[in-house]
């Protein structure tokens, strides 16, 4: 006799959840933690288990079916590209006249960097040289470029030697990129190395900026790189579900979303 859907074992557990997910398209964590008679704690386990498997994508509350992967910056800067133009235009009014900006790598943050205010005798200190390119070239921005391994899955530098020149630098703005954004836990990265340019980052300034498109709220990823008490400000997409806008106010941190 089959096992009753109580009764399933942790593995059988993780293949009737990604049935669920490819039926229904989406799951709730706390439905499934009613529907298997587990804690959710234990479901949110499964879907951190599926995540790291990449069969499925984790959102604040539940689980979505994996995208496709984009393999390159270059793919990664075609994917919502109105949210990105949005928080770019959100970053810009946060700038201030003779200011230090660290910009990390990342598909958001050269929406960001497009979006920049000119003739205000901004700095831009980066580790990703298509952020310095494209910063370059706004007028009134003096660019200084972070070495170190470069990383080309990125597009940025990374290692003992980026690390080194960042303890060099005191930045007024920082803007970090984010693999996820959780209100409670912070925001996290899903490599060591990663993680410990984006601490330095934020070590480096004065006030930090955290810009997350709507794929990116969900539970924490492998490595943490700041608490919700060292972000000073989120830049969001319109989409952003209301309880993660909710969340990150009650932590104290100054969250902006695109109006009209």
């Amino acid at each position: 006799m089959s096992a009753s859907i109580n009764e399933l074992l942790p593995g059988e557990r993780l293949q009737a959840i990604l049935g669920l997910l490819q039926v229904q398209g989406r799951v709730v964590a706390s439905e499934l933690a009613t529907t298997f008679g587990v804690s959710e704690d234990s479901i949110r386990r499964d879907l951190r288990e599926l995540a790291h498997q990449g069969k499925c994508r984790r959102v604040y509350g539940g689980a979505l079916p994996a995208p496709p992967a984009a393999t390159s910056l270059a793919e990664r800067r075609e994917l919502a590209l109105d949210d990105k133009r949005d928080i770019g235009v959100l970053a810009a009014g946060l700038v201030k006249a003779r200011q230090v900006l660290l910009i990390d790598a990342g598909s958001t943050n050269l929406s960001i960097v497009a979006c920049l205010p000119e003739d205000l005798a901004l700095t831009v200190v980066t580790n990703s040289p298509e952020v310095a390119s494209m910063a370059s070239a706004r007028v009134g921005v003096q660019v200084v470029l972070l070495g170190g391994r470069y990383d080309a899955r990125i597009g940025g530098t990374l290692g003992g030697r980026t690390l080194e020149q960042l303890r060099e630098i005191r930045a007024d703005l920082c803007f970090p990129g984010a693999c996820t954004l959780d209100a409670g836990c912070g925001t996290w990265a899903m490599d060591a190395e990663e993680a410990a340019l984006k601490r330095a980052m934020i070590a480096a300034s004065g006030i930090t900026v955290i810009a997350a498109t709507t794929e990116k709220l969900g539970p924490e990823g492998a490595y943490r790189v700041a608490t919700a008490d060292q972000v000073d400000h989120v830049l969001l997409d319109r989409n952003a579900p209301s309880e993660v806008v909710d969340g990150l106010r009650s932590a104290g941190i100054q969250v902006h979303q695109p109006t009209g």
